[in-house]
This record gives C-alpha cells, structure tokens and sequence, in this order.
C-alpha cells in the first residue's frame, strides 16, 4: 500500500502553532504555482532555486526569471535565494547514467544532489523546514523524493515537509495558473538527457 504523503502534509499542517520558516526548493514557476498557493497561508516561505541539472544554461535563467515573474504576480511576501548555474554538479553526479531513461538512477540522484543542498542550506540558515515542488510534476516519484527527505532531515537536524503536491489536482492547478500569469512553460523536464528524449518523442 503507497503512503499518503499528501494526507501526512495535511495532518502537519494541522497541527502548526504558527507560520514556521520553509526553505522550498523550486525547479521552475509553472511546477510553483500551486504548491504557494496551497503552502503560503501555513508558512513564512523562502523560494531555493537550484537546478544544475537544467540545460541549457540559458534555459536555466529563463526559468529563473519565469520563477521571478510569478512571485511579483502572486504579490505575496516570499523570499527567492537563487544559486549560480553549476552544472558540473550535476554532470559528475550523472556520469555512467547517460544511457538511463527519465525516472531511472539518474533521476534519483538528481533528486539527491538537489534536495541535500536544500537541505544543508536551511539548516545553516535556520529553516523550520524544507521541501520540494518536484512532486507536483506526474512525471516525478514522491515515494522516492520523500525517502530522500526524511533521510537528509535526520542528516542536517532540520525537519522535512513530507508532501505529494499533484494529488489533489496540484498538477492541473499549476498547468491553470500558469497560463492566467502567462508564463513560460518548458516542454521538458530540464536536463539534456530529458530534452533528447523530448525531441525524439516529437520527431
């Protein structure tokens, strides 16, 4: 039987005494949209942007700038912590794995590189919690981006926010408020690998 990790997000939600300090990690502003709308009433909210896996480097600031549109046009109080573009990071974690389809062991240790320099940056700076817009996407495996926090929570003593943001319609949700802020929305998941894979789909 699968966990509901949505149901376990609700029940901590539940019990919150007040607006705790969340480090969200953001891969893009359409995956955002509607894991702030459904986040930002329970927590004081500070946007990570960190994705060297995105590629090209200019695809990278696009959706950095997508990632700015959207807060200026939600007009809400979130704080955005960009990270420079670091993609040999994300190339030596992938080395061996160039072969491996979208959702493999390349994907899992995407997941990995990103959601511990979430973590280890809330805690040095003093974060309640972390988390990930990444399981909003269909495409993403929250069993595994769940066990992955829990692990790096203990690691860096600082709590994980468990959540499957696409239940609940999370996925149409944001599909529907990027298109009424008008934001650029990508065709692929962000690594090289993925848009050859996204091109030899479409030919």
């Amino acid at each position: 039987m699968k966990t509901n990790f949505n149901s376990i997000m609700e029940d901590i939600i539940t019990n919150l005494n007040n607006k705790p300090k969340l480090l969200l990690h953001a891969c893009c502003g359409v995956c955002s949209a509607s894991v702030i709308e459904k986040l930002y009433p329970h927590f004081d909210i500070t946007i990570l942007y960190y994705n060297p896996n995105i590629y090209p480097e200019n695809e990278y600031q696009k959706r950095l700038n997508t990632l700015k549109e959207l807060i200026s046009k939600l007009n809400m109080d979130i704080n955005l912590m960009p990270v420079k573009y670091e993609a040999e990071e994300f190339n030596k974690i992938a080395s061996g794995l160039e072969a491996e389809k979208e959702g493999g062991s390349r994907c899992s240790k995407c997941y990995l590189l990103r959601l511990e320099k979430t973590a280890k940056l809330a805690a040095e700076h003093g974060f309640d919690y972390f988390c990930t817009t990444l399981s909003v996407s269909p495409y993403k495996n929250a069993e595994k981006l769940n066990k992955i926090g829990d692990i790096l929570a203990k690691k860096y003593q600082v709590k994980y926010l468990f959540s499957d943001f696409k239940k609940k319609d999370g996925y149409k949700r944001s599909n529907e408020l990027a298109r009424s802020y008008n934001l650029y929305r990508q065709k692929y998941c962000g690594c090289k690998y993925s848009l050859n894979e996204s091109l030899e789909t479409n030919l």
